[in-house]
């Protein structure tokens, strides 16, 4: 029997789960397995991979074949490193104990890179947060300011149209005033004149 080594789709339509499995070649790629090795969460950054290393490594050496995205995923953690050090520890190229010292060493520096990856990840989101948030009160900032100066604006437009009312009241007062000191000028011209006729009437009388 031939056992391939992949990739069995769970999750919710449009985030998908992955079980990686050992599985029938002949059966269907959601269908019956042989054994659950581990999952594939690729809706995480990083994606989380949990992968049972034994269990990989026993289907390898018994000649199960893994699809290209199981590859990656089976080197990613370690598994495939650990079938080639097996290998060479049956040929007696190394020792078991140098075998997993060489594992172990591997297993830590990627777990590093996967820790500075996470770090990295994390500052440049909290940079983005930090960016967003000073753009949005730079927004912010501009809107109230534009608020301001319509609102002055509109002051401003509204001033000369009182200052018109304001002018033509003046003018009319002036106006009234300069028809009065007429009037007033002519009733004592007339006063001044209405003696002097008197006068004249009085003479012509005697």
């Amino acid at each position: 029997m031939s056992v391939k080594i992949r990739l069995q789709r769970h999750g919710k339509k449009q985030k998908p789960f992955y079980w990686v499995v050992a599985a029938d070649a002949r059966s269907k790629r959601d269908g019956k397995y042989l054994e659950k090795i581990g999952t594939y969460n690729p809706n995480t950054n990083p994606a989380t991979i949990e992968l049972d290393i034994d269990s990989a490594v026993k289907w390898l050496h018994n000649g199960a074949q893994p699809t290209e995205t199981a590859k990656a995923i089976l080197s990613y953690k370690g598994a495939l490193l650990k079938h080639h050090l097996d290998g060479g520890v049956r040929k007696g190229a190394l020792t078991q104990e140098q075998a997993d010292a060489k594992l172990a060493a591997w297993l830590e520096a990627k777990a590093g890179k996967v820790d500075s990856k996470k770090e990295g990840l994390t500052k440049a989101q909290a940079d983005a947060k930090t960016k967003a948030l000073k753009a949005e009160k730079e927004v912010n900032a501009k809107r109230l300011a534009a608020a301001a100066q319509a609102e002055a604006d509109a002051i401003a437009a509204e001033t000369p149209v009182v200052d018109e009312a304001t002018e033509e009241i003046v003018e009319e007062t002036v106006a009234e005033a300069e028809v009065t000191e007429e009037a007033v000028a002519e009733i004592e011209t007339t006063e001044e004149e209405t003696p002097a006729a008197e006068e004249a009437s009085e003479t012509t009388e005697a």
